[in-house]
């Protein structure tokens, strides 16, 4: 009987970070020189440093607004993260970050929302749950929807 160890067994793969899936994904890049206009679709995420008017349906990827980023724009993403200046309104099935030169102009339904100090919002804010549906009439004022505005002055006191 043979008491040394079987070498030919494969190593335990260590654990993959958990943004590694994002990491994969391919990426398309709006540069800061471009403009369009009208709806943009798509299955990758999408950073935007130029300028967008119309509709971003971009279920399940993440789309990033970057600091040169003028987004006219209703915007319908798995994540959306505001670096530049946003007028629309957002929809994520996952979150929202409004980063500290970022600007939003719109409201936001999402499950979670980041609004760094400095950051500018107006807008109202409705927090789901996961796989909770639209709410209608007095029900959503009553589910966790605020009216907020955040300046740079008062970012720490608009808490939703």
């Amino acid at each position: 009987m043979s008491t040394t160890p079987n070498l030919t067994s494969e190593p335990t793969p260590a654990a993959a970070p958990r943004n590694a899936v994002l990491n994969n994904q391919e990426q398309a890049t709006i540069g800061k020189s471009l403009v369009i206009k009208g709806e943009v679709t798509g299955s990758e995420s999408l950073y935007i440093d130029g300028r967008v008017e119309g509709t971003i349906n971009l279920p399940g990827n993440r789309v990033t607004v970057g600091r040169n980023g003028q987004v006219q724009a209703n915007v319908n993403a798995r994540e959306v993260v505001v670096l530049g200046k946003v007028k629309g309104n957002l929809t994520a099935s996952d979150r929202v970050d409004i980063r500290n030169e970022g600007s939003l102009t719109g409201d936001v339904v999402c499950q979670r929302i980041s609004i760094e100090d400095g950051a500018y919002f107006k807008g109202g804010i409705d927090i789901r749950k996961p796989n909770q549906k639209e709410m209608t009439g007095s029900a959503a004022t009553a589910n966790g929807v605020a009216k907020t505005e955040s300046t740079p002055s008062m970012a720490a006191t608009a808490t939703a």
